[in-house]
């Protein structure tokens, strides 16, 4: 399934509607919504034609080793037992409700100059799942940090030693989609050079 004529807008109304949605409706996205996302973030630019991205689309049982995990990670920041438990209980059931969860890789090369170049070529394609996602009426949320890295993470996802968790991307038709955050205007930050 490709994206339809219908679910099609302009570039620039998908840049200026997409948001970091958090909370979903508990409406399934089809297994054809993914597979036409994914092949959208094959397009992206890649210099060399690496192609270095991976994708694992996460079922209930992998979300449930991600919520574990992720709520282990976060309830060792707090002494107290019963509120350690409270956020881990909360970390996994907020993971198990994500309609869709995809894990974007990266495969890492030995030469630093690729491995940059690939790192940037994977998440230009998920800024066009992202986009076209929006255009869809979908939602996502792009979860990097720490635990992209966490050994039980990468042993729950079967991840090989030679690639890296770049981002786990949420995905669903929003239950509510936020405001625009503010921005600083890119004139505040541009230089124009002799």
């Amino acid at each position: 399934m490709s994206v339809t004529k219908d679910q099609r807008m302009d570039v620039v109304e998908a840049i200026e509607r997409r948001r970091s949605v958090k909370r979903f409706t508990d409406r399934p996205v089809a297994r054809e919504e993914i597979e036409a996302l994914l092949d959208l973030v094959v397009l992206a630019p890649n210099h060399r034609m690496t192609q270095p991205w991976s994708f694992l689309v996460l079922g209930e049982e992998a979300k449930r080793a991600y919520g574990t995990v992720l709520g282990g990670r976060r309830a060792r920041r707090v002494e107290d037992e019963a509120t350690a438990a409270a956020i881990r209980e909360k970390t996994l059931r907020e993971a198990l409700e994500v309609p869709a969860v995809i894990a974007v890789t990266v495969k890492e090369s030995d030469n630093p100059e690729i491995r940059e170049e690939d790192y940037a070529a994977t998440f230009m394609g998920i800024q066009n799942l992202a986009l076209a996602a929006t255009a869809m009426g979908l939602g996502t949320h792009i979860k990097t940090g720490a635990v992209m890295n966490d050994p039980e993470l990468r042993t729950a996802l079967e991840v090989p030693s030679d690639e890296r968790v770049v981002a786990l991307v949420f995905l669903g038709e929003p239950a509510e989609v936020p405001a625009p955050k503010e921005r600083t205007p890119a004139a505040a930050k541009t230089r124009w050079l002799p």
